[in-house]
């Protein structure tokens, strides 16, 4: 979250207030997360974060719910979250010195916002990796079933704490490298069902590739509205991670160039990579045939006649596992070190090691991240478990995209003049910020229709609670004071943001 600005002499960071009787010394004395990722490293990241594991594994769920009615699922849902990325993106480019959406969140709300938005988003991604470290045991298995539970975890684990500790560049190169495996599977994947489409291929059931097959079997909405709202409950986690560009802004080497460039291809890689691809899907093999168990990236590459198929998807979901748990140490490290920063987190976790890396924050989060070894062996009903805290999750994910919203309205309210001023505003500002709104109330009533994730919206709260409990004895705190005013009077300063960052 917040990062401290070079300072001099080792007192209080150059740009920061002073008042008459005494100075506010900056909670760490060292200079914050060094700015390491290119634009390539943050045009991948966006990219990566936009294209999820549920896209290869989850898409045939979806499509059995919805029909071809999905391919509109997806893009409303894209729709939605682009005016997210976009009230982002204007906020933290109004002010360089805030590094992350709940530093805003926390200055524009207030400090119980920061407090909920950062932990929040912690837990979120530390689920999601333990999930994605299940997947990725399950994964290895396919190729080798003698392996030991516990080994891909640790290995994994292993790669990725080296590879952050080394430098931000590194966590930069493996996303790169894992968001380009995933680019080229799913453009394999359109051109191989455009081909097959042109050509009028038969599968072996008798199914012929055609653009009707989107609407000759009870045309595009063939389960009416509900299934539509079923497809919802399953798609919104898909995107989870698009909001990931928002964490790198204090590591970007060039966050004016890099971050509205980033944010502005968010439609178009929507459209390319999920609309594309279940498009191909849906016009190579009619809905009903498609299997809800199976990847239908498997399914497509299989009548394609590539006899390897399960093998090479399964790679492709693997480093896109790899990937989420990537992003989640990263992102979880990052946050843990801003919460430690501002005093709602132990000071142990704001150290940073000699290349800017909050190695400490990083520790901890791989050492929790090795909760997923007894999860391994805890059998069927853990997973099933599982299934419920992912649901939580995706609540908790659409609780910080809302809590960005309200931080752009409170940064209209209270910051006119930096919004007339901003060279990235908003399409559609205030109204659009409402009617996101209504679709994120949407979507957690559509997930009141199953048992299941009904289960979620009774669990979110409990996660509230508790974070309101803990908020009511770190408010109370010294230290939390001492670095909360520090941070206020660290952002109150945008112009001076511009000379610590350049």
């Amino acid at each position: 979250m917040v990062q401290a600005t070079a300072t001099r002499g080792g007192g209080v960071p150059s740009g920061a207030m002073t008042n008459s009787s005494t100075a506010v010394s900056p909670p760490h004395a060292h200079s914050g997360p060094t700015r390491g990722l290119s634009n390539r490293h943050i045009q991948l990241i966006a990219i990566g974060g936009a294209i999820g594991t549920g896209l290869f594994m989850g898409s045939g769920r979806t499509i059995s719910l919805a029909g071809p009615a999905v391919v509109l699922v997806y893009m409303a849902i894209g729709f939605v979250l682009f005016f997210v990325m976009r009230a982002m993106g204007e906020i933290l480019l109004s002010n360089l010195h805030y590094k992350t959406f709940a530093d805003f969140a926390a200055d524009l709300i207030g400090p119980w916002a920061g407090f909920f938005v950062g932990w929040s988003y912690w837990f979120c991604w530390i689920v999601t990796a333990i999930a994605e470290l299940v997947a990725i045991t399950g994964y290895v298995q396919f190729w080798w079933p003698s392996v030991p539970l516990w080994l891909p975890t640790v290995a994994v684990l292993v790669v990725v704490f080296l590879l952050n500790a080394v430098s931000v560049k590194s966590f930069g190169e493996m996303e790169f490298w894992f968001a380009l495996i995933k680019i080229v599977a799913i453009l394999a994947l359109i051109v191989v069902g455009a081909v097959m489409a042109v050509t009028h291929f038969t599968s072996p059931d008798g199914n012929v590739a055609q653009v009707s097959n989107l609407w000759n079997d009870g045309g595009w909405f063939p389960h009416g509205a509900m299934g539509v709202v079923a497809g919802f409950q399953i798609a919104v986690f898909a995107f989870v991670g698009v909001e990931l560009v928002g964490t790198t802004a204090a590591e970007a080497r060039d966050p004016r160039t890099t971050l509205p460039r980033a944010i502005n291809s968010v439609p178009l890689r929507i459209l390319i990579f999920y609309v594309g691809s279940l498009l191909a899907i849906l016009v190579v093999t009619p809905w009903r045939s498609i299997n809800p168990e199976q990847s239908p990236f498997v399914a497509m590459f299989s009548l394609a006649g590539l006899g390897a198929a399960a093998s090479v998807v399964n790679f492709v979901v693997l480093t896109s596992a790899m990937s989420s748990s990537n992003s989640g140490v990263y992102s979880t490290s990052r946050m843990l070190f801003g919460l430690s920063a501002e005093g709602s987190a132990p000071r142990l976790f704001k150290g940073l090691n000699r290349v800017g890396v909050p190695v400490r924050a990083l520790f901890f989060t791989a050492l929790v991240l090795l909760l997923t070894i007894p999860v391994l062996y805890a059998g069927a009903s853990i997973i099933e478990a599982f299934t419920l805290i992912t649901s939580v999750a995706s609540m908790l994910f659409i609780f910080v995209w809302s809590m960005i919203l309200v931080s752009y309205m409170c940064f209209r309210r209270k910051h006119p003049e930096r919004h007339a001023a901003s060279e990235y505003k908003m399409p559609g500002g205030l109204l659009m910020c409402v009617v996101v709104l209504l679709f994120f109330a949407f979507v957690v009533w559509t997930l009141t229709t199953e048992v299941e994730t009904a289960t979620a919206l009774v669990a979110l709260p409990v996660w509230l609670v508790l974070l309101g409990i803990s908020w009511a004895f770190v408010r109370r705190s010294e230290s939390h004071r001492q670095a909360f005013e520090w941070f206020k009077q660290e952002v109150a300063h945008p112009e001076s943001a511009e000379h610590a960052d350049s």
